[in-house]
């Protein structure tokens, strides 16, 4: 064997160690599963708790950029006031397509503003749950 393949087999017997001992110390994850017609769980299905709007903006990694009260930083800004410039059907549709409004002035203005920051999308979350993140964020 050469030294290349020497240090091949070593590199790929440390990784397979270090898979098995991840593997062995890993926590199992419960995983919601579908109930059959043998399983008698006492109630219906369950359902996740409900979350509300600050809790899902909070989750969503808002506060991060726009401030813990949503009163601007230097990377974002405030989020009050939104009643002004947004309904809550175009606040939805901001939040699951941001780049679609970029040549809103308005937006032309943030670009300046806040150089090489860009809004994340949000067309991963559910509509009911940018619904509620959207109530919220009109209710300040």
């Amino acid at each position: 064997m050469t030294n290349a393949q020497k240090w091949m087999a070593a590199f790929l017997g440390l990784f397979l160690i270090f898979f098995i001992i991840g593997r062995i110390t890993q926590k199992d994850e419960v995983v919601p599963h579908m109930m059959d017609e043998n399983y008698n769980s006492g109630s219906s299905q369950q359902e996740s708790p409900e979350l509300d709007g600050l809790t899902l903006i909070k989750q969503s990694g808002c506060v991060a950029c726009h401030g813990q009260n949503m009163e601007g930083t230097k990377m974002a800004p405030a989020l009050a006031g939104l009643k002004e410039f947004w309904s809550r059907d175009g606040l939805i549709n901001y939040l699951r397509n941001p780049s679609s409004y970029s040549g809103d002035k308005r937006f032309q203005d943030y670009k300046l503003q806040y150089r090489n920051i860009v809004m994340p999308s949000y067309g991963n979350l559910d509509v009911k749950d940018l619904g509620k993140m959207a109530d919220y964020l009109l209710s300040k």
